[in-house]
């Protein structure tokens, strides 16, 4: 982690830049920044990190909504802070005060900002729920923030049209799946050639997608498919995805790329898993707790491996989660929302987290949290705007007329079609489950007696802090 105090240029910018006239009575400018968000770790496609920082103050949504890649950035214009990031990936800021001005203090993680306040001698400022999640899609920007603290101005960046394709499932599985080949591909031409690439894979429909993408992709690029790995996680002897895997891998003759990472159940940790991705939902938590073993395990197994594929956002694309779990929705609500599982209600919902985000914009933190522990740079196609464009333009009211039988059916057979389709291949189909269920023995995951998972997650969190 670079010296944020001394080294980054916006902190210089902001230290060396004088306070603007006060607008009224104890208002004051933002007086220093701290990005605390390394320029190394940003992912961008055919843009340096300094344009896209011009392109993130422009004031033009549009054109930074063609900004490509993984990032979470910080730039300032005269008496404005912008901050915008990826669906991907979090992005945090914190307002401290200081005796000369207000201090903004920007990272991915909560103990990242508390560690920094505790340094200056600010940590009686601290509380993990007084920082703020910026929510993917939008350029967030503050301008007078001091005493008292102004509500930030969020302005969409990425808004695709929804409804817009014909109700040919065909037709619409090739757009889709050819988004995915196509940001897969982009992305593998920008890594170097000659670096192994693992699969998160548990045969389920978006990391079997994903495996025969990057296949594929590998293929056209004129390279090497033997760089592919298929990690499969089995804890302690595996679960229904350990056969599951071994299946789609046969079917598709791809049984060469497939490896097994046995692990016992002691390392599947949810309450470890709360500390890395600094959250307590208790689905996000399994899901972290399962990925962190699988991870430690392809760590423990290759030292120097670097680059990882997986199919997250696959549910949030095509709207495959059940309705039945979650009483506030209806299908209704999940297929006329635009992006509903991917950002939650909306930035302007009385329901949204400020601290938190919604949807997968708050949900990214249990796939990315974990790669970062572990020292991977990891990858979804399915995150990417051109892919998610695909879905929303899927006319989900229209190919599902109400029935929750009709939506939970369509992925498999729109992802079917496109893989049909755009690779030529048949892809295995197989029933919806959770990735923490499939990949552990049965009664893994339960109500612990006396307390439920969801109140023993939140206090481990809460005791982070105390």
């Amino acid at each position: 982690m670079p010296d944020a105090i001394a080294d980054h240029p916006h902190d210089r910018a902001a230290t060396e830049a004088p306070n603007p006239t006060p607008e009224g009575p104890g208002f004051r400018y933002v007086h220093r920044i701290l990005d605390l968000v390394d320029d190394d770790s940003q992912q961008l496609m055919g843009s340096t990190v300094e344009q896209a920082r011009e392109l993130l103050t422009s004031g033009d949504p549009e054109a930074f909504g063609r900004l490509r890649g993984s990032f979470a950035l910080t730039a300032r214009s005269e008496d404005r802070v912008y901050l915008a990031r990826s669906l991907d990936r979090p992005l945090r800021y914190f307002l401290a005060k200081e005796e000369s001005g207000p201090l903004l203090v920007v990272a991915e993680r909560i103990d990242r900002i508390a560690e920094q306040l505790e340094e200056l001698g600010y940590g009686h400022q601290f509380h993990p729920s007084y920082t703020r999640m910026v929510p993917a899609h939008h350029v967030l920007s503050l301008r007078l923030i001091g005493c008292p603290d102004p509500n930030p101005e969020y302005l969409r960046f990425f808004s695709p049209p929804r409804a817009t394709a014909t109700t040919d499932v065909e037709a619409a599985g090739e757009r889709y799946v050819g988004a995915l080949l196509e940001e897969t591909r982009r992305w593998l031409a920008a890594r170097p050639a000659d670096e192994p690439l693992g699969v998160l894979f548990s045969g389920g429909l978006d990391s079997g997608t994903v495996l025969l993408c990057a296949h594929q992709a590998l293929l056209d690029l004129g390279q090497s498919p033997a760089r592919l790995k298929a990690f499969t996680l089995a804890v302690d002897g595996g679960g229904e995805d350990l056969e599951q895997a071994q299946q789609f891998l046969r079917r598709t003759e791809l049984e060469m790329l497939g490896e097994l990472v046995e692990v016992r159940a002691e390392a599947v940790n949810p309450l470890a898993a709360v500390e890395v991705i600094e959250d307590y939902r208790p689905l996000d938590v399994e899901c972290a707790a399962v990925l962190l073993a699988l991870l430690g395990g392809i760590r423990e197994r290759y030292p120097e491996w670097r680059l990882l594929l997986d199919g997250d956002g696959g549910d949030e694309n095509l709207k495959d989660y059940p309705i039945e779990d979650n009483p506030e929705l209806t299908i209704r609500s999940v297929v006329n929302n635009s992006m509903l599982y991917q950002e939650g209600w909306g930035v302007n919902a009385i329901k949204h987290s400020l601290t938190y985000s919604g949807g997968h914009s708050r949900g990214c933190v249990r796939t990315y949290a974990p790669l970062v522990h572990y020292g991977f740079e990891g990858f979804s196609p399915n995150l990417c705007p051109a892919v998610i464009a695909e879905s929303e333009a899927l006319p989900f009211d229209a190919l599902t007329a109400g029935s929750h039988d009709r939506l939970y059916a369509l992925k498999g057979e729109v992802l079917a079609a496109g893989v049909r389709r755009v690779l030529g291949q048949e892809l295995p189909v197989f029933p919806k489950r959770r990735f923490q269920h499939g990949a552990t023995p049965s009664g893994t995951f339960g109500e612990r007696p006396g307390m439920s998972e969801s109140l023993q997650y939140r206090q481990h969190f809460q005791s982070l802090w105390s």
